[in-house]
């Protein structure tokens, strides 16, 4: 990472999560190849990764390794998480696994439904994001929810939320556990699309298993 990337630490509830802005030749180079990609029927149809996931979703397809190895996409997650997890926990990874990455491109009506995610860590990151997300039905309700992203951690209690919302911005980049449920709103009023990127990856044991 030639460029000192935008680091900031969250602790809305339990887990500590990171917040980072991605460099934007970064996000032009993934959004550049997701276009190939969807342009290629054969590509396409061999990378789909919708029956392993849980969105309600028009596409969800996964990342080719030369792709994460020649675009920096890999070295980027592997080094964001060592630095969150020193922050976090003030220890060093010396193994950085990445199970899988992929692109979900969710359009108006469509949503993912509250789930996990597998390996150690996951995190989530937007690519494109419509100017518009819709409106409630009811006009007089605030803090409208269409096209975010919530984590959901425990129960609500006295100085104590168990959600945490996150409005979707380009460039902008989120590490969690991948035990924090999450969810993703449908929006609507527009025919624009809503481009993230997740990944899942295991890191040593002996950091991961604070049991051990």
């Amino acid at each position: 990472m030639k460029k000192e990337l935008d680091f900031k630490f969250i602790r809305p509830f339990g887990p500590m999560i990171s917040k980072v802005s991605m460099p934007e030749e970064l996000v032009d180079k993934l959004n550049d190849y997701v276009d190939q990609i969807v342009n290629d029927k054969k590509k396409i149809k061999e990378l789909d990764y919708g029956s392993k996931l849980a969105g309600n979703v028009q596409q969800e397809f996964k990342l080719e390794k030369n792709f994460i190895q020649t675009s920096g996409w890999g070295n980027f997650l592997s080094g964001c998480a060592n630095i969150w997890l020193q922050k976090a926990m003030n220890k060093e990874i010396t193994k950085f696994e990445l199970i899988s990455t992929w692109i979900v491109r969710q359009f108006q009506n469509e949503y993912n439904p509250i789930h996990t995610h597998g390996g150690h860590l996951s995190g989530v990151g937007y690519l494109k994001v419509p100017k518009y997300l819709g409106e409630y039905s009811q006009k007089n309700k605030v803090n409208n929810k269409n096209g975010l992203l919530s984590l959901v951690h425990g129960s609500k209690m006295f100085l104590s939320d168990s959600t945490f919302n996150i409005v979707p911005k380009v460039g902008d980049f989120y590490f969690f556990p991948n035990y924090l449920m999450h969810t993703v709103y449908p929006f609507s009023g527009s025919d624009d699309e809503r481009r993230s990127i997740s990944f899942n990856a295991n890191i040593d044991e002996s950091v991961y298993n604070v049991y051990s």
